[in-house]
């Protein structure tokens, strides 16, 4: 059974932050400072409810990534998911260890690992899933329905630009 977090109330300042006493320089200017703390209260909100502190959004969309793509490498997922090699065998030690996740040697090439979900891993992801699409809802409102194409194409020109 997962426990549930009370969820505390934020407010947020006229600078963007939640404390007005801390000073962010040209942090608060920043857009890879706006993007982390994004990421990081996005990952933070879609796991809040499945009530898994041990469990990030890079870990759901590790799962989603397998089970759509059954027997992947570890080397084409790390390209799809945008992590580096070593972040990867990390997290993925992790929901191997938690048996969420299978990996097996390549026949051909045994420095590979082909990935597949085990049971327990299916329905983790599927719970996962129901929760990732109630935050995905969140997101598309605070975006709002009129700009969310441009954001998302905004987001993909950075992350190719970057990556390149």
């Amino acid at each position: 059974m997962r426990k549930q977090r009370k969820q505390k109330k934020r407010t947020t300042t006229s600078n963007g932050f939640d404390d007005e006493s801390i000073q962010f320089g040209w942090l608060a200017d920043s857009i890879a400072f706006r993007l982390r703390r994004a990421q990081e209260a996005s990952s933070q909100a879609l796991v809040r409810p499945a009530g898994d502190d041990d469990l990030k959004l890079g870990s759901f969309a590790l799962l989603k990534l397998i089970r759509e793509n059954p027997g992947i490498n570890q080397t084409a997922l790390s390209k799809a998911n945008g992590k580096d090699k070593s972040t990867l065998t990390s997290s993925l030690r992790n929901l191997e260890k938690r048996g969420f996740v299978s990996r097996r040697r390549e026949k051909v090439d045994k420095r590979n690992y082909t990935l597949s979900l085990t049971a327990s891993g299916v329905e983790e992801m599927e719970l996962l899933q129901s929760f990732a699409q109630m935050h995905e809802q969140k997101l598309r409102k605070i975006v709002g329905a009129s700009k969310v194409q441009e954001f998302l194409e905004t987001l993909e020109r950075v992350a190719f630009i970057l990556e390149s």
